[in-house]
């Protein structure tokens, strides 16, 4: 591998990453580096884990899904442990997937059938929380090299810290986009029914609470009515 092209193309990723415009297009951007960096991928995605869920991020093509809900049905397979929260391990591997694997055999025989040959899969964590894995997948048999698991160490770490950025921004968008709809509504009932400031607020905090409603949606549907909702206006 040419690392010196690769350096500068990890340079040129890095700073597109952190111009995307959501956390969408960030992590479709991860797993479209992931086919254009490292030697030997034919396609990536990033793999979920929340209790007994399983979910599929930005697949570049349909047979990642499959081998995602492959290893989650069977509960075994090196992404589905890469995941893993508890996982000791940072990297894991198939090799050939037409040599016996002790770790993951039923899951090993069953992803051959679909055409995979090898498949890598990294955990994208920063030090203050876990994301999933970063899968990577090969339809040839040892396609992966020592290069190839350098090269996805390095996209993982930068892909981590990219997504991190893209969630922050995104939180923060959600804050202020509810602070002024919470804001236009208490203005609506101030309005409405001659009250203070603090008294809107209080009404509002008071119905969301009876109501078991998020005071943001609670917000939205005053906003959008006029009122409260029917049921105590």
């Amino acid at each position: 591998m040419d690392w010196r092209d690769f350096a500068q193309r990890m340079s040129a990723m890095a700073h597109d990453l952190l111009e995307q415009p959501s956390v969408e297009a960030t992590l479709e951007r991860i797993t479209g580096s992931a086919t254009e960096l490292v030697s030997g991928c034919d396609a990536a995605g990033i793999l979920l884990l929340s209790g007994q869920t399983a979910q599929t991020l930005a697949p570049t093509e349909s047979l990642v899904v499959e081998l995602d809900q492959l290893q989650h049905r069977l509960g075994q397979g090196p992404c589905f442990d890469a995941a893993r929260r508890s996982a000791a391990e940072r990297v894991f591997r198939i090799a050939d997937f037409t040599e016996e694997e002790e770790r993951w055999p039923d899951f090993v025989t069953q992803a051959e059938k679909l055409g995979v040959g090898s498949m890598m899969g990294f955990l994208l964590y920063t030090e203050d929380e876990d994301f999933g894995a970063l899968n990577f997948y090969s339809r040839k048999p040892g396609a992966f090299t020592a290069d190839s698991e350098t090269a996805g160490v390095l996209l993982a770490s930068h892909a981590a810290v990219a997504l991190s950025s893209a969630r922050t921004h995104a939180q923060m968008e959600q804050a202020v986009t509810t602070r002024h709809l919470i804001g236009e509504a208490m203005g609506i009932l101030m309005a409405r029914h001659q009250i203070a400031e603090n008294e809107a607020f209080n009404v509002l905090r008071r119905y969301s609470q009876d109501r078991n409603v998020k005071l943001r949606e609670l917000a939205r549907q005053v906003c959008e009515q006029g009122r409260l909702p029917a049921t105590l206006a």
